[in-house]
């Protein structure tokens, strides 16, 4: 790999997290592979050979656990979901190259490849463990077979993860009071062999490798704690029926499979192959993305084998977009097998943020989510969803889904601007020219588009999916400005020349759009790119294009986006409410009975689940320091508060805040006990204008938290005026 910018001569590849072959597909999962998606198309518009590959995560105790919940084959049950997933992508327009599954023979064979070389090159060995053990049904119990307490925050956690706190990875023997998950008894913890990768060799690799690390900051710093905390070796096998068998005599190994996340990272080397093995190695050749040539191991002798810089010097761009819950195995596990095998390691970690649903984490077990199936089932164009999740905050950023939101967002961006600009100003062309006038772009309009092209290539080159996909909505903006600038309605009759100049740059405009828009919007990009009577398909145009010539003709156009209407929005509002309750209600009746089953949670590699805190995501658009300067807040201390005579919200109250005293209208009664408030110190906004609330004068405004109006206070003794900066 390189770190020039993009395109280079190397070929790419781009990957999304596995999805646990496990459950239906929803928006959580989508975010990461529309994003991975977008990124590659772009990478391809603007002349970087790229691949963009994944596939079906098809071992683990996720789908060991839930299969023997439903009493089949572990594999049949993998494979049913893989089907699905095959058949579900492609609805929205998530096209890999190649889309795999970690059970296949490729990957097998290059895992137990990989782990033949960790072992013989020295950082592979043998360790007597405490591992949960189920007394009852006298079986081994690893990751999800057990719960417990995280022994690092004291939250609730999973074998292999503590999910609901700190997030950090957990080795077995790890979890404090183990209850399995088969029985619900207590667990016991009893003397197993294992093997572990000596990660903690390669400390000195990995901080070169971060040091050098391209994509979100998100995956480029979390990473640097581990390694000053000191990084801990890796347990590789786990006592599993379902998986890799760890290569080697059975006898020795005592019939270890080895842990997912050994086997599923590779299925990106795996599927990158198969593509290569399809479309033959002239066209796309893998060993030229994920090998410097040699392919020899690191020994142990020399635990840095090369410096990453060395490595940048060949091989290709690797590129993974993952949820922030891995950055761990992507960063740190996943680096350090592919250093000491012989692969190259990823140029570039983007790690995505959560997705959160009415400003409540995304839970699956409680049926609070947008489900794939139910969004293409209300008959919804695939491409509202990708602008909408690829577009709403950066990558790493949490985002919140709202059908109201949602409507907002494309009614506004996509209907009102995208698409308003398209269809007026094609319309015009077609009923006054048949299509494009035949004069030349004008320079204002040239520049406009260089410099959108210029901007795509920035975000391609800083990994900014939320650029990509703006920058169409962008350039449509500037069109409705030109276009009512200029009034070619009123130009027709008065200056036929200047009109066939505006149109003329609308037309031109309208194409620029198509070819921008292919990486977040390929369905729509596509129709327009037909309407324009196009040759090909805009999904093999280069950027390049967008300044070519559109046809001199084209048919009478149509409106690319229809508005999402509030009695829509209801409607979709109440469905969702309604599946939200009816689980709930369930879920009592099953505590009731005594026979609630346990959370058959997706376990995606992407962030999405019971995990993400019910708290409202960090807002898209960002204020710079020089407006944060703006608000003056002080300290202040209640002198006196009394309800408001019928209002059954309201206080007034009289606030000390240093050089005055203000009365401020707070919406405080129903939360606090009034004639407690005197004296209570507050932070109070005092430069807001002045407001009249119940007939009452309001000057500023006191801060609170959520909805039980946590007041904000100071921690030591600020006095009253004391500014906050």
């Amino acid at each position: 790999m390189s770190n020039d910018e993009y395109p280079t001569e190397n070929p790419a590849v781009v990957t999304a997290g596995l999805p646990y072959a496990n459950g239906d597909l929803h928006v959580g999962h989508l975010r990461s592979y529309t994003a991975a998606d977008a990124l590659n198309r772009a990478l391809n518009a603007i002349g970087q050979q790229s691949a963009y590959v994944c596939g079906s995560d098809m071992h683990g105790t996720p789908v060991a656990v839930n299969s023997w919940q439903q009493g089949v084959d572990p594999e049949e049950f993998a494979l049913e979901w893989h089907e699905q997933y095959e058949e579900t992508f492609p609805e929205f327009d998530i096209e890999f190259d190649n889309y795999g599954h970690t059970h296949d023979g490729t990957n097998t064979e290059l895992t137990r490849d990989i782990v033949r070389t960790l072992e013989d090159e020295g950082y592979v060995y043998e360790k007597t463990i405490e591992v949960a053990w189920d007394p009852e049904e006298d079986q081994a119990l690893p990751d999800r077979y057990v719960e417990g307490t995280c022994p690092y925050c004291g939250e609730q956690a999973r074998g292999d993860e503590c999910d609901e706190g700190c997030g950090r990875h957990l080795e077995p023997g790890e979890i404090e009071d183990p209850v399995s998950t088969l029985t619900g008894n207590p667990a016991e913890y009893r003397k197993r062999e294992h093997k572990f990768f000596e990660v903690s060799a390669l400390a000195e690799y990995l901080t070169e490798f971060l040091d050098g690390l391209e994509g979100t900051d998100n995956a480029q710093n979390q990473p640097r704690q581990w390694i000053e905390e000191g990084l801990q070796d890796w347990c590789i096998t786990r006592d599993l029926d379902w998986g890799i068998d760890y290569p080697g005599d059975a006898a020795e190994t005592d019939n270890l499979v080895l842990y997912v996340w050994v086997d599923a990272p590779i299925e990106y080397v795996a599927s990158t192959k198969q593509y290569s093995e399809r479309v033959g190695a002239d066209t796309y050749d893998w060993e030229a993305v994920w090998k410097d040539g040699d392919g020899d191991g690191v020994s142990a002798s020399d635990a840095s084998g090369g410096s990453p810089d060395e490595r940048r010097e060949s091989g290709g761009e690797i590129i993974h977009v993952i949820g922030r819950d891995i950055i761990q195995h992507h960063t740190i596990f996943w680096p350090a097998m592919l250093q000491v095998a012989g692969y190259n390691a990823p140029r570039a970690v983007c790690a995505t943020g959560f997705i959160t649903i009415n400003g409540k984490g995304l839970s699956t077990s409680r049926n609070r989510a947008i489900w794939a199936k139910e969004y293409l089932d209300e008959g919804l164009h695939p491409d509202l969803l990708r602008y909408y999740l690829t577009t709403n905050g950066g990558l790493q950023q949490d985002i919140d889904f709202s059908w109201e939101k949602f409507a907002d967002r494309v009614n506004g961006e996509l209907v009102d601007t995208l698409g308003n600009f398209l269809y007026r100003g094609l319309l015009f062309a077609h009923r006054n020219y048949e299509g494009r006038p035949d004069v030349a772009v004008s320079e204002e309009v040239e520049d406009r588009i260089e410099e959108a092209l210029d901007d795509f290539r920035e975000a391609v080159n800083e990994y900014d999916v939320r650029g990509i996909g703006t920058a169409p909505v962008d350039l449509a903006r500037f069109g409705n400005e030109y276009i009512q600038r200029n009034e070619p309605w009123n130009l027709v009759n008065d200056d036929p020349d200047a009109a066939a100049q505006v149109i003329r740059d609308c037309v031109q405009l309208a194409k620029a759009i198509a070819v921008l828009a292919e990486p977040v919007l390929p369905g729509k990009a596509e129709a327009i790119w037909a309407q324009l009577a196009e040759d090909g398909s805009v999904h093999d145009a280069e950027l390049s294009a967008a300044l070519d010539a559109p046809p001199e003709s084209f048919d009478e156009p149509t409106e690319p986006f229809a508005k999402i209407e509030d009695e829509r929005v209801a409607e979709l509002d109440a469905k969702l409410a309604d599946r939200i309750e009816s689980t709930a209600s369930d879920d009592e009746e099953d505590a009731d009975e005594g026979t609630a089953a346990a959370d058959a949670d997706e376990g995606t590699d992407t962030a999405d689940d019971d995990a993400v805190p019910d708290v409202e995501p960090i807002v898209a658009d960002r204020i710079s320091f020089e407006e944060f300067q703006e608000l003056d807040l002080r300290v202040g201390r209640i002198l006196s508060a009394e309800p408001i005579e019928g209002a059954d919200e309201l206080v007034r109250l009289e606030v000390d805040i240093g050089v005055e005293a203000r009365q401020i209208v707070a919406g405080l009664q129903q939360l606090h006990d009034v004639d407690a408030l005197p004296d209570t110190k507050v932070i109070v906004v005092a430069n807001l204008e002045k407001a009249e609330l119940f007939g009452e004068e309001s000057n500023g405004m006191v801060l609170a938290a959520g909805e039980q109006a946590d007041l904000l206070t100071t921690h030591e003794d600020a006095e009253p005026g004391t500014r906050v900066r």
